[in-house]
């Protein structure tokens, strides 16, 4: 029996990230894939049973490098607004240069082919969101509002921005960032 090949799953899910952005979810096809990934059809279901299976698989790998990546560098033991700060920077970042990852993200979120257990899966990835903002209400630093719905807020707007300067071109420098951060903090403060 041949051992799975990791650059293979590697090509297969690029492939479907930059499908997934020009095409949607339901507009592709498993031989779409593997022409995307330069594979044979039949190479694809090698790794993966099925479309379903895959953006299973892929959802659950992006979810959880986004929040690997999120909380990057962040300590606990400083003050909350300079660490919400160095977190949002890192989602804006990620969300700015894995543009496609976004995107995927944004469709499987309410999408019919994300089942139960990969939903309850990458849930628990989202631990740590709700420390970080179950902290915040706790030092009063913000709002005490449900934290599903502050973050739902969070994720929401940045979200808009990232789509806003990808289609538009619109170049984010560091006093529209310093801006948008801005605005957001004011939203959620207490």
């Amino acid at each position: 029996m041949k051992l799975k090949d990791n650059k293979k799953v590697t090509q297969i899910f690029q492939a479907a990230l930059k499908l997934v952005a020009s095409k949607g979810l339901s507009g592709i096809t498993m031989s779409d894939l593997s022409k995307e990934a330069g594979i044979a059809t039949g190479t694809v279901y090698i790794y993966f049973k099925s479309k379903d299976e895959l953006i299973n698989a892929l959802f659950a790998a992006c979810r959880a490098n986004s929040v690997k990546v999120s909380f990057r560098g962040y300590n606990p033991q400083q003050p909350f607004k300079l660490e919400f700060r160095k977190i949002w920077l890192n989602i804006l970042r990620y969300k700015l240069h894995n543009f496609e990852e976004t995107i995927f993200l944004e469709q499987c979120y309410h999408s019919p082919f994300i089942t139960a257990e990969t939903r309850e899966k990458t849930q628990a990835l989202s631990a740590p969101f709700h420390a970080l903002i179950e902290r915040g209400k706790n030092e009063q630093l913000i709002k005490q509002v449900d934290t599903v719905f502050l973050l739902t807020f969070m994720f929401g707007t940045m979200n808009e921005l990232v789509k806003q300067t990808h289609y538009s071109g619109i170049t984010l420098n560091r006093s529209l960032i310093n801006t948008t951060f801005d605005l957001c903090w004011d939203a959620l403060k207490a």
